[in-house]
This record gives structure tokens, C-alpha cells and sequence, in this order.
């Protein structure tokens, strides 16, 4: 039991995922910006709104993977306290986020 799962994850997959951290951080950039220069607030909270569901979609990404990869690893192990770990993990995630 470990907190690195072993997955098969792409490089292709972590490329793709690391190129939308980046235009999001971008965003996030550009929001500063858009607040230094004192622009209209609803053009500012549209930009955050757009930041919000680019993180979730990232989030769903890596969630899936987890799922795909970490989670399925633990149930074909066989080693029950790696499944009740990873899914005691799964839940902690899903009670943390905003309803």
C-alpha cells in the first residue's frame, strides 16, 4: 500500500493535462491583470467562472485515471486494506468539493 499508485497514465495523457494547467494559469494570470486594470466585474467573475470549469474538467481527468488505474490496481490486488485505502481516498475527495 502506497500513495503513488502504479498506473499506466500516457505520456500523451500527462502532456494533455499539463497543456491545460497552463492555459488555465494563463487564465489566472490574465484575471490579475483584468483586476489591475480595474475592468468591469462582470467580465472579470465570467473569466473566474471560466477558470472554475477548466480546473474541474482537469479534476475529472485526473479523477478518472485514479479510477482507471489506482482503484482498479487495489481490487485486482486482492489486498483489502489498498481497496478500503483507495476508496476511503475517493470518498474524502468527493466529500471535500462544493455542492
Amino acid at each position: 500500500m502506497s500513495d503513488i499508485c502504479d498506473h499506466a497514465t500516457s505520456a500523451a495523457d500527462h502532456t494533455a493535462l499539463l497543456g491545460r494547467l497552463k492555459r488555465i494559469e494563463g487564465q489566472v494570470r490574465g484575471v490579475a491583470g483584468m483586476i489591475e486594470t480595474e475592468r468591469y466585474c462582470i467580465d472579470i467573475l465570467t473569466q473566474i467562472s471560466a477558470i472554475k470549469s477548466a480546473l474541474t474538467a482537469v479534476e475529472r481527468e485526473v479523477l478518472k485515471s485514479h479510477a482507471d488505474h489506482c482503484v482498479e490496481n487495489a481490487l485486482a490486488s486482492g489486498d483489502i486494506e489498498d481497496q478500503r485505502q483507495k476508496f476511503a481516498e475517493l470518498i474524502d475527495v468527493a466529500l471535500r468539493r462544493p455542492v
